[in-house]
């Protein structure tokens, strides 16, 4: 049974209830993450503190997303299940790179061509997300250098690997409910 099909099964009201759930569940996580990112107090954080935050932020990156496979292999929609972590994952990580950029400017000031706000971060590490590295802010010392490096690298990997994933983990929830139902 496929997702279209497990939705047609619900009668309107239930349809409309999970659809608005599977989209204000994400927005909402999102909507509070970016509000953490702008409020809260990462400027005067020490080296070692910036470290174990940005650990931190990657420990919670990856136990995101294996509870969002683990979701949609056990969800009744897998893949609106998995269109949803999509939506949730991508900007978590997203505002863990800026965030990386911004402790990262803030350390060192000259790390970068010019002093970086939140804004500013962000807006890099979307330009480099994006590829189109408009070229007005640039990495200039060698460990800015280097977390840029890595952050194309992650989002490389996060493009091809993550969202591969997350659909490969929508198809193992199909094939499971079907396992399940023709047991």
């Amino acid at each position: 049974m496929s997702d279209g099909r497990q939705l047609h099964d619900l009668d309107h009201r239930q349809r409309r209830r999970l659809l608005w759930l599977a989209v204000l569940r994400p927005l909402t996580t999102v909507l509070l993450l970016t509000l953490a990112y702008f409020v809260l107090p990462m400027g005067r954080l020490s080296s070692a503190g910036a470290v174990l935050l940005l650990g931190g932020g990657l420990v919670f990156v990856i136990a995101l997303c294996t509870w969002q496979v683990w979701r949609i292999v056990h969800s009744p929609t897998p893949a609106l299940r998995s269109i949803e972590a999509l939506v949730v994952t991508v900007p978590v990580y997203l505002l863990g790179s800026a965030t990386t950029i911004f402790l990262l400017a803030q350390m060192d000031p000259t790390a970068f061509t010019e002093s970086l706000t939140r804004i500013d971060a962000l807006y890099f590490t979307l330009t480099v997300f994006a590829t189109v590295g408009f070229g007005d802010i640039a990495a200039v010392h060698q460990a800015a250098r280097a977390v840029v490096t890595v952050m194309i690298v992650g989002n490389l990997v996060m493009l091809a690997v993550g969202v591969k994933l997350l659909m490969q983990a929508a198809k193992w929830g199909k094939a499971r409910r079907e396992s399940d139902e023709s047991d």
